[in-house]
C-alpha cells in the first residue's frame, strides 16, 4: 500500500518561503518519480515540479523555474517543493503523486496521490 502524506503548507506574506513535504511509505523507490502539483481556486490542476527518484533529475513548469525548488531525501523517502518569493497567485491547493517511470505532467500518469495542503499567501 502506497501512501504520500504531505505538509508545510499554510498562510505565508508574499515574499516570503515555505517548503512543502512529502513523505512516501513505498518498498522500493526504484523506477519512480515523483511529481508536484497545484490547483488554485477556479483553475484547473498544474504541474510545478518533478523529481527522478532514482537519479535525482528534475523538472519544472517553465514558469516554475526559479522560484521552485524541487529536491529529495532518499533516507527519509521524502521530496520537498521549496517556494522562495512567494506570491499571492501561489495561493493554490498543493499535492505531490508518485508514478512508475519517469516525471510526467500529466496528472492521469499519477497513481498515488496525497492528501494535499493549502498554501494561502497574503498580500
Amino acid at each position: 500500500q502506497v501512501q504520500l502524506v504531505e505538509s508545510g503548507g499554510g498562510l505565508v506574506q508574499a515574499g516570503g518561503s515555505l517548503r512543502l513535504s512529502c513523505a512516501a511509505s513505498v518498498g522500493a523507490f526504484g523506477g519512480y518519480a515523483m511529481g508536484w502539483f497545484r490547483q488554485a481556486p477556479g483553475k484547473e490542476r498544474e504541474f510545478v515540479a518533478g523529481i527522478s527518484w532514482s537519479s535525482g533529475t528534475t523538472y519544472y513548469a517553465d514558469w516554475a523555474e526559479g522560484r521552485f525548488t524541487i529536491s529529495r531525501d532518499n533516507a527519509k523517502n521524502t521530496v520537498y517543493l521549496q517556494i522562495d518569493s512567494l506570491k499571492p497567485e501561489d495561493t493554490a491547493f498543493y499535492d505531490c503523486a508518485l508514478r512508475r517511470g519517469d516525471v510526467a505532467t500529466n496528472t492521469r500518469w499519477y497513481a498515488y496521490w496525497g492528501q494535499g495542503t493549502q498554501v494561502t499567501v497574503s498580500s
